[in-house]
């Protein structure tokens, strides 16, 4: 599967890509990203829009926790 990522959300994907091993783990599984590195990774990958940059990474959370819960 090819999923197009649109050039206005590239930093924030390449941010959401390294968290990839930053899920927060409980009881009941995945509750979702550790937001403590997010700082150091935005500053890491350029991220101009922060605040844009986190709410485009909180939309895709949203999306991978509906996949990760349906299985």
């Amino acid at each position: 599967m090819v999923i197009e990522v649109w050039p206005d959300i590239w930093p924030a994907f390449q941010v959401f890509q390294a968290m990839g091993t930053q899920w927060r783990m409980g009881t009941g599984g995945v509750s979702g990203l550790d937001y403590n590195c997010l700082p150091w990774l935005m500053s890491l990958n350029g991220v101009d829009d922060e605040a844009s940059a986190f709410n485009d990474i909180r939309v895709m959370e949203s999306a991978a926790l509906r996949v990760i819960h349906n299985k």
